[in-house]
């Protein structure tokens, strides 16, 4: 599954699909230069039950790790995922 990126200015996007019609994605924006919100997630019907989202957030915590941001899960799917994978705890923020 291909993973997009696209940001502008303090809001950004993880996404399946096309950009200007996506089938799932997570939306975060940038308060600071080294923090990200993770605002919403949503995925398309027809991709439930296949860790889509789970790869959405994947790929945000790669994209803090590479970029040293760290990430505030205010999406409550973020925030589950957060919850349940330990090894992303380096990229949460305090």
């Amino acid at each position: 599954m291909l993973i997009h990126h696209t940001q502008r200015d303090s809001k950004g996007v993880f996404y399946v699909g096309d950009g200007d019609s996506p089938i799932a994605e997570l939306v975060y924006t940038k308060p600071a230069f080294d923090k990200m919100i993770l605002e919403h997630t949503e995925v398309a019907e027809e991709l439930k039950g296949q860790n889509v989202g789970y790869h959405l957030v994947e790929a945000a915590v790669e994209y803090a790790r590479q970029h040293q941001f760290k990430i505030l899960p205010l999406c409550p799917f973020a925030n589950a995922v957060f919850k349940k994978k330990p090894e992303y705890q380096d990229v949460l923020m305090d």
